[in-house]
């Protein structure tokens, strides 16, 4: 209900003008409203009382039946018939601070009560059913029941809410215009709903859009009803003084859906219903109690207007029961008055029994003997009380204290027995069943808690107690006025290769895209990779690869490899796909995470590249393992095995498989015992395990044994740590301290943890076997460089660490033997920091053909990459792993010469054809929509042809930002952008001007912004089902700018620097001329487009949207005119006086372009005088 414009002597009643009632009559009531009303001695009224004992009633004539105090002095907000028992509800204006009930419902089993943010659904007997919470900033006025179970719930906010009241779970946000819906009914046809700016909207039953509208009111909406095809409306019109109650109701026809005529009344309405019986009568209610009855297609008689007498000056609420024989008023001094037709009314068609409390039958209360030590106090009601008991413990004696669960007895874990996951073993009968020993003080504060960030035990706001190295930390970027232009990459990576910028959601992968990227065959043979696929892994990661070859130390983002990430069913099944919030906060182990995206990515690439591989690419000895259907991916990471089955019953059954990569397998030992790493790899490698399987010569589940033996090792060997609780954390600490004690033992007494001479290191190795310049460096490592692989003949493998100092033959007699080494390649870690929710970053090794490209020296050199910071790294920070802080999670081992074995030549497979026309995904495009012509074959782009080129954008995600307590805003998170509409056009020849590409990018992804008044594109014009424009996948149009890229064109635009960014792509600056900085001078504004096109070419532009097309032919025209103001660059002092002039101008203007009816043109002696000189 909105009582906004209602008589300002509401405001007069303060909750606490009543809150005791003194034995004098208050001023306001109506003395005969209290006869024969005793109070109390301590001044409480009886409430809830009848006024009078027998009224009088005329058959057919409605008169007041019975006046009852709800709560005296307490306006009444609501009222409302029972429709299932003969009940009358009351609501009141909140007190004490309590919230005004603004709705109730009657229900099958209970009642529903609406405040301004919480819905209470009731008993009739009191009992809560539940009670749902709504936001603290709602404000709602109105409930409306579409069906036995759901619940519309409006107010003065842009949205409803869709409740189902079986889950009691909001299931459906409907969007609706601000201010907001404070009235709602409901037909056959529509739902109603009634807006305090004076409007009544009708909206679709199913998808609640409005379907018409009707605007009742100049000022506001008091109520309004329907009944059968009228709807009656009353309300506020504005006025010179303010707002005025309205003396003609609106009514309308819902057949035609049009206004008839006004209905004028006489007297000020501030409610109406519909009361039809033998007619539609209307009743019209004014806030001072008169009541008039009236046709709605008729006139208004006097004569058929009754008052009802109120206490309060106000009547607050008016109802109408189901039967319509009862009316219900509620004023605002707490009295509900009852009218009726009949002295015996009916107030529903089909009423059933109230049940009402019993009353207590117990007339005395039974002695209690206090000798009686098992009589139960219970025989004694107590009342239910909030406050403190005098039997009630002291609060520092019943501190909540919650007793952790006991470690399992050592016996169990000595003699359990593993069938697949479940242990098995005896009971060692050394405890009670069911009974746990209490303890006061908990001694034992063991707990697994690894998968979680420790928190600092001094308190958030202080260093933890094992800090995270700097450079380990999680970069963020800090956004200004100019987004990402000012901010100093550079500080953060000082080498030439492509760090990756971590805003975009589930960036968590950056570190695993560079080990792939980093991988010389996979960086080559991926890019070599194209398919018709849309949304390809491959394709988009291939792309990726492209940017970071071409990047000389600028960031890249992966937005559209995420993007197509994103689209993938398995990704999201398997939980890779996070929630900004989880992401942001470090909710979930990212170490699990990133082993589960490992194993996800390489066999997604294995699928995506399984049809599409050339086998001629891979050229080593072993290439008989590989088959025609095989891909790259396989050939590179797939391991064959022979899985073994043997039965109790002697069944033995062989199976061949193969793997993409291994998961660690820690022994159970707890002894303390060493362990090298190539033992744990090979346990976890030759799998054994006892397990249940279906035995075929038993035909049923079986304990089996099962072994796992190679076939055929892989080029690249992928290990995942599985360091996800403290037990796996502990044995890679007790391992290393183990090495490091072997290592202090046998040179500690020489080196005392100093440096030494070249000659005198040449002696000290690590038990992992590498040297080092100081025992130092062997703490916390266990992780070897390199390991060495050989088959034997009987199907079995042998593992072991490998030292620099062996001897190694050569490498295709080794291989014949079936010897392989392998080499660290790269390490993935999980770095635990409290302050940041933690992080992922990678050790990498890069190789010399990286180095040879990027910087033109060909060495090998270790660096940590943190998504854009790249630093690099001694070699023995790589394999150094404090668990405290730093957790090891996936390692990356490669056969030594693995580049020597494949085809490392980039054939770049977009080809011209690309450019060429081709259908639109649009259903109802048609050719008269065309906006371009494509390309003919002599008209194919060479190296230095210009093309004008412009993109327009949709927002994804809004920006994230904060005020500062200096009032500045400072941006957490930039505004997620998405391409929408790409354009280029011929800059020379017979059609220079005219566009060859005008594509719209369909999308996936919701859209939360059009920027219709920036971009142009309307809802609907990237939607395949009804959009009219030439509609093609963000991978299409990709291609065309990459090969336009590729073959050396020129791109002429303005902020072209933010278009490629959105876009994705990396493209070199001497390819791109962008006429933002052609008229730019040195620490000055950037100068908008349409300024420039107004100043130099006298054009108006960006009227009222933007358009692509006439952007990117603009930018061609300004560029054309740059090289006639500078003489084709030769005459840098006279352009310096154009732009001199052009700022100028500029701020006389205030960087506006004038209205038409202002001066037409900028050319005018003074501004251009200068091309004179």
């Amino acid at each position: 209900m909105n009582f906004e414009g209602l008589d300002p002597g509401l405001a007069e009643f303060s909750p606490a003008m009543h809150s005791t009632l003194d034995p004098v009559l208050d001023a306001h009531l109506n003395p005969s409203l209290l006869q024969n009303v005793e109070l109390d001695p301590e001044g409480v009224a009886l409430e809830a009382l009848p006024v009078q004992e027998s009224v009088h009633i005329m058959e057919g004539v409605y008169s007041e039946l019975h006046s009852v105090v709800a709560e005296v002095g307490v306006p009444v907000s609501v009222s409302h018939f029972d429709l299932h028992e003969e009940m009358l509800w009351v609501g009141s204006h909140g007190v004490n601070g309590g919230d005004d009930i603004r709705q109730i419902q009657s229900l099958e089993n209970g009642i529903l009560f609406l405040t301004k943010n919480n819905l209470k659904y009731m008993a009739r007997g009191g009992l809560i059913i539940f009670d749902y919470l709504l936001d603290e900033n709602e404000d709602m006025h109105s409930v409306l029941l579409t069906d036995n179970s759901t619940l519309l719930v409006g107010g003065l906010q842009n949205h409803v809410l869709e409740i189902d009241l079986n889950t009691v779970q909001e299931t459906q946000k409907y969007a609706v215009e601000t201010p907001g819906v404070t009235i709602m009914r409901q037909t056959n046809r529509f739902f109603f709903c009634g807006h305090t700016s004076g409007k009544v909207s009708l909206r679709d039953l199913r998808s609640f859009k409005v379907e018409h509208e009707f605007d009742a009111f100049s000022g506001s909406l008091s109520d309004f009803d329907v009944h059968g095809n009228l709807l009656a409306a009353c309300g506020f019109s504005s006025r010179l003084t303010g707002l005025a109650c309205d003396r003609f109701l609106k009514v309308y026809d819902l057949r035609m859906m049009r206004a008839i005529t006004p209905l004028q009344v006489h007297v000020d309405p501030a409610f109406l219903r519909f009361i039809p019986t033998y007619t539609s009568r209307l009743a019209i209610i004014s806030q001072s109690g008169q009541c008039q009855f009236c046709e709605p297609t008729g006139l208004a008689n006097p004569a058929d207007i009754f008052h009802v007498n109120p206490v309060g000056p106000l009547l607050m609420t008016f109802d109408v029961s189901a039967s319509k024989q009862a009316l219900a008023f509620g004023d605002s001094e707490g009295c509900v008055h009852l009218w009726t037709d009949s002295p015996e009314p009916s107030f529903n068609p089909y009423s059933r029994e109230t049940e009402f409390a019993l009353p207590c039958l117990v007339d005395s209360l039974p002695p209690l003997d206090w000798s009686q030590d098992l009589l139960p106090l219970s025989l004694i009601p107590v009342p239910l009380t909030t406050d403190a008991l005098l039997s009630d413990w002291p609060a520092a004696n019943s501190a909540p204290a919650p007793r952790r669960a006991p470690p399992v007895d050592a016996e169990i874990l000595r003699t359990m027995k593993k069938v697949g996951f479940i242990g098995y073993a005896p009971n060692p009968r050394t405890r009670l069943r069911n009974q746990i020993p209490y303890r006061l003080k908990e001694s034992d504060h063991e707990f697994d808690n690894f998968s979680q960030v420790t928190e600092s035990p001094t308190g958030r706001e202080e260093e933890p107690l094992h800090t995270v190295s700097k450079k380990y930390r999680k970069v963020t970027i800090k956004y200004s006025k100019l987004g990402l232009e000012d901010f100093d990459f550079k500080h953060y990576n000082k080498t030439l290769f492509a760090g990756l910028e971590p805003h975009i959601p589930n960036a968590y992968c950056n570190c695993m895209i560079q080990v792939l990227y980093f991988l010389e065959p996979v960086r080559c043979l991926i890019q070599n990779h194209l398919c018709q696929k849309e949304f390809c892994l491959a394709c988009e990661l291939g792309f990726l690869f492209h940017m970071l070859d071409l990047s000389r130390g600028d960031p890249c983002q992966g937005s559209n490899f995420l993007r197509a990430f994103r689209t993938i069913p398995e990704a999201s099944a398997l939980g890779l796909i996070l929630a900004d919030s989880d992401e942001a906060s470090g909710k979930g182990s990212l170490a699990r995470l990133i082993q589960r995206w490992n194993r996800f990515i390489l066999t997604q690439l294995h699928q995506d590249m399984q049809e599409l591989e050339v086998p001629q690419a891979y050229r080593g000895a072993g290439g008989s393992f590989c088959s025609s259907g095989d891909s790259i991916i396989g050939q590179l990471f797939s391991c064959e095995m022979e899985n073994c089955s043997l039965c109790r019953c002697g069944s033995e059954t062989v199976r061949a498989s193969s793997t993409l990569l291994f998961t660690l397998s820690y022994p159970e030992d707890k002894t303390g015992k060493n362990y090298d790493f190539a033992q744990v790899l090979k346990r976890s490698i030759c799998l054994e395990q006892n397990t249940q399987a279906w035995c075929d010569n038993c035909e049923k589940y079986q304990p089996t044994i099962q072994t796992r033996n190679i076939r055929h090792l892989p080029d690249i060997l992928v290990i995942n740590c599985e360091v996800n609780s403290s037990k796996e954390a502990d044995f890679w600490r007790l391992q290393a301290e183990v090495a490091f004690k072997i290592a202090v033992k046998k040179y500690g007494g020489e080196m005392k943890s100093k440096e030494f001479a070249l000659a005198d290191r040449k002696e000290l190795r690590s038990p992992e076997g590498f040297l080092c310049s100081s025992i130092e460096e062997l703490k916390n490592v266990w992780l070897p460089f390199s390991i060495r692989m050989k088959m034997t003949k009987n199907k079995g493998l042998d593992v072991c660490n490998w030292a620099d100092e062996h001897e190694w033959g050569p490498a295709r007699a080794e291989e014949e033997l079936g010897v392989y080494v392998y080499d660290l390649m790269a390490t993935v870690v999980h770095i635990l920091d409290s302050r940041t929710g933690g992080s992922l970053v990678a050790h990498i090794k890069v190789g010399e053909t990286y180095h040879q490209r990027k910087e033109g020296v060909t060495h090998q050199q270790w660096y940590l990459f943190n998504d854009f910071l790249i630093e690099p790294i001694d070699k023995y920070e790589a394999v150094q792993f404090d668990m405290n802080w730093k957790v090891p999670a996936i390692l990356y081992y490669v056969k030594r010469n693995l580049n020597s074995r494949y085809n490392l030549n980039i054939k770049n497979p977009i080809e011209a054809s690309v450019l060429l026309a081709e259908a639109s995904l649009a259903r109802k495009q048609r050719k008269t929509h065309t906006t371009f012509i494509p390309l003919m074959l002599n008209e194919m782009p060479q190296v230095g042809d210009l093309v004008g080129l412009d993109a327009e954008f949709v927002t994804l995600n809004e920006e994230e930002a904060e005020l500062r307590s200096d009032g500045t805003k400072s941006t957490i998170k930039p505004s997620q952008m998405s391409v929408a509409r790409i354009t280029c056009v011929r800059g020379q020849g017979p059609n220079e001007g005219i566009p060859f590409i005008d594509d719209y990018i369909s999308t996936q992804e919701q859209v939360v912004d059009y920027l219709t008044q920036y971009s142009g594109i309307k809802p609907g014009d990237l939607d395949a089902k009804i959009s009219s424009k030439h509609l093609t996948t963000l991978k299409s149009t990709y291609l065309k700018l990459r090969f336009l890229i590729d073959i050396g064109v020129k791109f002429v635009g303005h902020g072209l620097q933010k278009d490629f960014r959105v876009i994705n792509l990396m493209v070199p600056k001497d390819q791109v001329l962008d006429t933002v900085y052609l008229f730019h001078m040195p620490r000055k504004r950037m100068i908008s487009l349409r300024f420039l096109a107004w100043y130099f070419l006298d054009l108006k532009i960006q009227g009222e949207t933007h358009d692509s097309i006439e952007d990117a032919r603009t930018a061609l025209q300004l560029y054309r005119k740059y090289l006639e103001l500078s003489k084709n660059g030769t005459e840098p002092e006279s352009f310096h006086k154009v732009l001199k002039g052009l700022y100028e101008k500029g701020r006389k203007m205030d960087w506006k372009v004038p209205e038409p009816e202002s001066q037409t043109s900028p050319k005018n002696a003074a501004v251009f005088s200068v091309l004179a000189l």
